[in-house]
């Protein structure tokens, strides 16, 4: 008796945005933004390109849903606890966004094409407002809310987005094919204590401290720095 070839499995879920959005994640992360290409994610749904159109115009607005997606995860903060202070949520954002950005490599560079391009879409919202209502929540005055939110939000993602791009670079090879972290930090280390007394006598001072410091408590160093500032600079109105 003759027996029909099985066709390939399909997709058994309807497809929806949220899971055409969580594909393409996941496609960024294993294949970057070049390996993002709709046959690409239709061969990874078990679908057509035509029924991924249906919920997505093009390239351009999938990069900016899933880089919404990310964000929207990493600034969720669920609250410890009554106790929690703001500047304790803020700090909680920040290590979301830090570690996001570290999880995703394409983030940092999709998160600055979005601000710069498409400052109304939701991105920068997001990440504003989870870092404006706790500088509210600080009791800084209204008419300071925009720079200190903006100080934080710029620190956060400039300081993640660099520690993105170190870690790249390392893993793409730029610090030698077998240079790792720690040998790379004492090399610099290395050469900063062999730089001219005169012309750079800081640097030298501080040359031993770059060995062996670890980037995110460095990181979250900066934001306590940053929200000290705030709380001196700008004093709750009476």
């Amino acid at each position: 008796m003759a027996t029909r070839s099985r066709r390939p499995d399909r997709r058994q879920e309807p497809l929806s945005r949220e899971r055409i959005v969580k594909a393409a994640v996941e496609l960024l992360d294993t294949a970057g933004e070049r390996g993002l290409t709709f046959r690409a994610l239709a061969e990874r749904l078990a679908t057509g390109p035509g029924a991924i159109y249906w919920h997505i115009t093009g390239k351009a607005e999938l990069l900016g849903a899933a880089t919404d997606a990310v964000v929207g995860a990493a600034v969720t903060v669920e609250p410890a606890g009554a106790a929690d202070s703001p500047e304790d949520v803020v700090r909680a954002v920040a290590l979301g966004l830090f570690d996001a950005t570290e999880a995703h490599p394409w983030l940092a560079a999709q998160l600055a094409t979005q601000l710069s391009r498409t400052p109304g879409g939701t991105v920068a919202p997001r990440i504003f407002e989870s870092l404006g209502r706790q500088v509210r929540a600080m009791g800084v005055p209204e008419a300071d809310w925009f720079t200190a939110s903006s100080t934080l939000m710029h620190y956060i993602l400039g300081a993640a987005g660099q520690n993105a791009a170190n870690g790249a670079g390392a893993e793409a090879g730029a610090l030698g094919p077998d240079v790792d972290r720690t040998e790379f930090l004492d090399a610099v280390s290395t050469a900063w204590e062999g730089l001219d007394p005169d012309d750079y006598p800081f640097t030298r001072a501080v040359a031993a401290q770059v060995r062996g410091h670890d980037d995110r408590e460095q990181f979250l160093a900066g934001v306590t720095l940053v929200l000290a500032g705030i709380r001196a600079l700008h004093r709750p109105v009476a």
